[in-house]
């Protein structure tokens, strides 16, 4: 468990930090927010789409890999998107410009998860990834001031690191350990159901040492995403890899503060509308809510992860990436085009529609 005096020290560290790099981009830049996705065309061909928050294009820009998350970096005009698994690159965008500044590559015998996270003051970018030749997970890190160059790597003591996230405090990764094995030449075959080790960690960016481990309640729960609230509660969704008929509980919750992990159950008659498959976690960073993502079972389910009570779903066909904004609302996009504003605790909602995009699972926010 954090202390308490660790947490508000560094929290508001972090929120110094923060609030520095907004005041630098609003003075530099002057220009709306965006959100940024990874997107494949009718055709199939992979995109790196930026909209603004009206939902109108203002750039796409073709890639050679199908993305998956992405993060923008603090004061800067840069935002990054990941090759998904098993992804090989992660791309430097410049969205003052619109244009792709960079392509990195993994390296050999490694492969990107599709997710990363900056440090607070946007030097250090932490990236999963799999060594594939020994089936070893570990955050690598990159100097993003000396050309994105790798100068670290810290294993996670697992297998299939996926996203991760900075915690409030400014200090430590939580990292979602999905414990699958693949390898690329397999076509992602799961090689390891019967031996899985799935987890959520906290780790000190600064040493790579793991300070907290919470499993799941069943070694097929592989933990995937997750996001933090600015108070330190982390929501976490799992993808099962167990039989069809089994519908655990797929939404864990953290509390940072108190050191208390724990799972929650959805009603009996939504639960298995789930299909055992979440994707995107936001948290708000305005009230107590988080919406979870279900895809297969076209889903969004609004929590309130202060007590985890379940808040609303409503039915969003195909449902992709999730993003919070003020307010209390969120933009949800979906694989067959469509964006929308959906507010936490109220039943309308803002549709847009972009019928030449398919929209892949995650949303980033950029300014």
């Amino acid at each position: 468990m954090l202390s308490r005096r660790h947490f508000l020290q560094a929290t508001a560290a972090a929120l110094m930090a923060a609030s520095t790099g907004r005041l630098t981009l609003a003075a530099g830049l002057n220009r709306e927010p965006l959100i940024l996705s990874a997107v494949d065309d009718p055709a199939g061909k992979h995109f790196i789409a930026g909209i603004d928050l009206q939902g109108r294009p203002r750039f796409r820009l073709p890639v050679a890999d199908r993305c998956h998350g992405g993060c923008a970096r603090p004061a800067s005009d840069q935002a990054l998107l990941f090759a998904r698994r098993p992804g090989r690159h992660f791309y430097v965008v410049d969205t003052a410009r619109g244009e792709t500044v960079a392509t990195i590559a993994a390296g050999t015998d490694h492969h990107f998860y599709g997710h990363g996270v900056f440090s607070p003051d946007g030097r250090f970018l932490y990236v999963t990834m799999n060594h594939y030749t020994t089936g070893e997970g570990l955050v690598r890190v990159y100097d993003a001031d000396r050309n994105y160059r790798a100068v670290r790597d810290m294993p996670v003591d697992g297998i299939g690191p996926h996203e991760l996230r900075l915690h409030p405090d400014g200090e430590t990764l939580i990292v979602a350990l999905g414990g699958i094995e693949t390898h690329p030449d397999y076509d992602r075959i799961k090689l390891n159901l019967d031996t899985m080790r799935p987890a959520l960690l906290l780790m000190d960016r600064h040493s790579g040492k793991i300070r907290e481990r919470h499993e799941p309640s069943h070694h097929q729960l592989s933990c995937r995403h997750l996001d933090v609230s600015p108070d330190g509660i982390v929501i976490a969704g799992y993808q099962h890899q167990g039989p069809e008929w089994e519908t655990p509980p797929l939404i864990a919750r953290l509390d940072t503060r108190r050191g208390t992990f724990d799972e929650i159950s959805l009603p009996d008659d939504l639960q298995p509308r789930l299909r055992n498959y979440t994707a995107s976690i936001a948290c708000s960073h305005t009230g107590p809510y988080t919406v979870v993502t279900a895809p297969r079972g076209g889903l969004v389910v609004v929590i309130n992860h202060a007590t985890g009570a379940l808040v609303r779903h409503l039915d969003v066909a195909d449902v992709a990436g999730a993003l919070p904004l003020a307010d209390d609302s969120f933009v949800v996009s979906s694989g067959n085009g469509s964006v929308q504003r959906i507010h936490a605790d109220s039943a309308g909602t803002e549709t847009l529609s972009h019928p030449d995009i398919r929209w892949d699972n995650h949303l980033t926010l950029f300014g």
